[in-house]
């Protein structure tokens, strides 16, 4: 089964249940889904539909960060069980070991030796682990392993 047909799937099933936060989560992945396929003119393939995933589960961290902030903890939970949703749609997330593991991978394959090269490292491996790590953990990683 596709993803976009899990989330159709899962969709009616949080409706028929009454699972409020899990249907609210799911439909707004899914108009971002059709907002991007009408953006690029086709329908998206699974790996499309994991980057919109993704993007909605950085904006909800994101969201989640501010809330806790402005002492809105109501909002701050809400935004944590969209998250909790939403991740189950993902592949599963790499570790640390293994993100560095791949970092080294790519250094020694481009020749990185400086945080200089940074851009270098990011363009090969970005594309490889989306959906598969946080962005933000590897490029932490990556900046920590490029003196």
């Amino acid at each position: 089964m596709h993803l976009k047909e899990r989330l159709i799937e899962d969709m009616k099933d949080s409706m028929k249940k009454g699972e409020q936060i899990k249907l609210s989560a799911i439909r707004m992945v899914r108009a971002g889904i059709k907002n991007k396929e009408i953006e690029i003119g086709r329908e998206l393939k699974d790996e499309d539909v994991v980057g919109v995933i993704s993007s909605a589960i950085k904006q909800r961290k994101d969201s989640y960060a501010q809330f806790l902030n402005a002492n809105r903890m109501d909002l701050a939970e809400k935004e944590k069980k969209e998250i909790e949703v939403l991740s189950i749609y993902l592949p599963e997330q790499m570790g640390e070991d293994e993100i560095k593991k791949r970092i080294r991978e790519i250094i020694s394959e481009t020749g990185a030796t400086t945080s200089k090269d940074i851009g270098r490292v990011m363009k090969i491996l970005m594309p490889e682990l989306k959906g598969k790590a946080d962005g933000n953990l590897v490029n932490k990683i990556a900046r920590e392993m490029l003196p």
